[in-house]
């Protein structure tokens, strides 16, 4: 429609310009053509400001196709490249070099996580392909992303299968194979199987899957073993180039503690790689069983799932019931476990006051609020009314009540909302939320999964959904240990707070990875059973070898808490000790650190697999010493082409100064002619 007033404003000014030229023609004013051009400038410019106050500019931007490279920079590549390495990483960059021409190249290394520009370095201990790929497409997916080149040995051991896993990725994958594909000689214990916590004079199972590979007439025995002694062997004969066997020991455990046992495979003659030969094992086993109560107001999913989580725990006795069924004494439970429970129908309140038991209560629909908040002097929580909503959950950085898995906020960020029937939590001093509200009417601060650190430890889920976390976990990472890790260390805390111990220093769990920093907690009880932390705590860390090391507890909150950050593989026993009222306390313990070498599990290139990827996301799969012929490939798909950006921007004329110049130019310039022929 705009170009209907730019007409008027041409037709108007030409009128103009017209008068001018004939008024000055009568007059003999010198060169009349000359002044009504300036008039009819004047009238054009300034019937443009009044008719059409802005005007619409368009910009096209041409953006470059983003060329990625996933550089695998797992040990296991490095491994596979060898001394080849140096000629690899220079015919990658003279490619990456070639494109960058033509593209917008950018290079990401990956292994358990992704680093940006950090490719070619072969130090991660896992690796994880279809996070790599995922992370791609999140991050440049709107930034016209033309290829992916995944340089890898097609071997992941963390996260979901890449080739299984739906992945909405739009660009075309390159995949380059790292290594040999050809079958070696290998003789592996794959996995094994144990409860990591036993009860004392019981006995149990450790069971191991062993895998040989191109090693017939193998014959000799698979060792259970504790230090130097060996509790038992099992023998081995393969009678086949592909074979695979269990083996299983039935141990006594006779002493309380953590065990370390090593399940060992004689390395066959010529295997390469020794590494996966042996297995450790570190079990607990505690003299004492606790029993866990979870009471439900009605049959439930949830509860389900929590008690899946908590199964092969050998140290939890777990009964469940209804609130039908709901015990009349809760005095013989360590920990009691509510879903939708006191409700309307069962106020249980009374007796949860009396019982003073550690709890988790898990607010549902029939959950009766007035009940919960009855319980102020065990949670120290209020809790409003509100309707029945859905939210998304977010993990609480700063929560320190107990250590997680490293993945917990990728995975949990994927979870779907929870169900909350309630309104506002208003939380007192000393509550430590695990995760909080990310939606609807969370501002980020608002505690979904809290834990209350008292004489009585309390935990609380404002909403009802584990069942739907524990599903979506496996469907996205093949997995439940984030969601299980959370509930078990809920339980975890709950159970380590019911010490009767003046001062206690406990860990999260028993065993941790070598690559995992490790927490540890401690907590110091007045007269009245309220935690304090006014007098200095400390602990001393012993190794295997009888080395100490000692560290101070900081203050959080009102307990202790100490990160002593990554340590070897090993076992290892610390003393925690606090001088209180004139009396030194004393808390000890013990915990390993397990080293597992994923990457030295399995050797040789997955050939199938990357090539499965290349073909699924319409790329090619080449060897890496082929990797010069992507840029014939990347060049000549016709899919990987530049994106030309249209910017469309409204420039209204008053905020132009140079506009309003250009009118007073032309009108002094006019009035400076005329000026000057009258004076003639």
């Amino acid at each position: 429609m705009q170009w209907f007033y730019w007409l008027i404003a041409a037709l108007l000014s030409v009128g103009a310009a017209y008068w001018v030229y004939l008024s000055d023609k009568r007059r003999a004013v010198p060169y009349p053509w000359l002044t009504s051009l300036l008039r009819g400038l004047v009238v054009f410019f300034t019937i443009l400001l009044i008719l059409v106050p802005a005007i619409t500019i368009t910009q096209n931007t041409i953006e470059k196709p983003v060329v990625l490279l996933l550089q695998d920079n797992s040990t296991s590549v490095g491994v596979a490249l060898g001394a080849d390495s140096a000629n690899y990483r220079k015919n990658t960059e003279q490619l990456l070099q070639k494109l960058s021409d033509k593209y917008k190249v950018v290079k990401w290394g990956f292994g358990g996580s992704v680093q940006a520009d950090s490719p070619f370095q072969y130090k991660q201990t896992a690796t994880d392909i279809a996070a790599a790929i995922t992370g791609a497409q999140e991050y440049y997916g709107l930034q016209n992303l033309g290829a992916v080149i995944l340089a890898s040995d097609g071997r992941f051991n963390q996260g979901a299968n890449p080739l299984f896993q739906q992945i909405p990725i739009h660009a075309s994958l390159y995949s380059v194979a790292i290594g040999d594909s050809a079958a070696q000689k290998d003789m592996r214990v794959a996995q094994v199987y144990a409860n990591k916590v036993v009860t004392l004079n019981t006995s149990f199972e450790i069971r191991a899957d062993i895998v040989a590979q191109l090693c017939k007439g193998y014959n000799n025995t698979i060792s259970l073993k504790e230090g130097n002694a060996t509790l038992s062997t099992a023998p081995l004969v393969v009678n086949t180039d592909k074979f695979d066997r269990s083996v299983a020991y039935t141990i006594k455990a006779d002493k309380p503690g953590l065990h370390h046992y090593v399940i060992s495979a004689p390395e066959v003659e010529g295997e390469k790689n020794t590494a996966n030969n042996h297995r450790d094992i570190f079990i607990e086993v505690v003299d004492e069983k606790k029993n866990i109560l979870i009471a439900s107001a009605s049959p439930h999913p949830d509860v389900n799932a929590i008690k899946e989580a908590l199964a092969g725990i050998e140290s939890y006795n777990i009964t469940v019931c209804t609130a039908d069924n709901f015990p009349a004494s809760l005095s013989g439970y360590n920990v009691i476990i509510l879903h939708g429970l006191p409700s309307l129908r069962n106020d249980i309140s009374r007796q949860l006051i009396a019982a003073k038991k550690p709890m988790w209560l898990i607010l549902g629909g029939q959950t009766s609020l007035a009940a919960v908040n009855a319980l102020k002097d065990l949670t120290f929580t209020a809790i409003t009314s509100g309707p029945s909503h859905d939210v998304l959950a977010t993990y609480n950085t700063s929560f320190n009540t107990f250590t997680l898995p490293q993945q917990v906020q990728s995975v949990t960020d994927k979870m779907p909302p929870l169900t909350l029937a309630i309104g506002n939590v208003m939380n007192a001093p000393g509550t430590n939320a695990l995760f909080t509200q990310r939606s609807g009417a969370g501002d980020g601060t608002t505690p979904i999964w809290m834990m209350q650190q008292g004489a009585v430890p309390v935990a609380i889920l404002a909403g009802e959904g584990l069942w739907r976390w524990r599903l979506y976990e496996f469907k996205n990472f093949n997995s439940h240990v984030v969601i299980d890790e959370c509930i078990r260390q809920t339980v975890a805390f709950l159970s380590a707070g019911n010490n009767e111990k003046q001062f206690a220093a406990s860990l999260p769990k028993y065993v941790w990875r070598d690559q995992e920093p490790i927490a540890l907690s401690a907590r110091l009880l007045n007269a009245n059973n309220e935690h304090v932390n006014s007098p200095d705590a400390a602990v001393t860390i012993i190794d295997s070898a009888g080395r100490k090391r000692d560290y101070t507890f900081e203050r959080s909150g009102n307990n202790y808490a100490l990160n002593i950050g990554v340590w070897a593989g090993g076992t290892y026993t610390y003393r925690a000790h606090a001088t209180y009222n004139g009396k030194e306390l004393v808390s000890n313990g013990s915990f390993a650190v397990e080293t597992t070498p994923v990457e030295s599990m399995e050797q040789g290139a997955d050939y199938p697999l990357l090539y499965g990827l290349s073909k699924k996301y319409n790329g090619v799969f080449i060897p890496s010493s082929a990797i010069g012929v992507l840029y014939d490939s990347i060049t000549h798909n016709q899919s990987i082409k530049p994106l030309i950006r249209v910017n469309t921007e409204i420039v209204p004329f008053i905020d132009r100064k140079w506009y309003f110049f250009i009118i007073l130019i032309i009108v002094v310039a006019e009035w400076l002619l005329r000026k000057y022929w009258l004076a003639q």
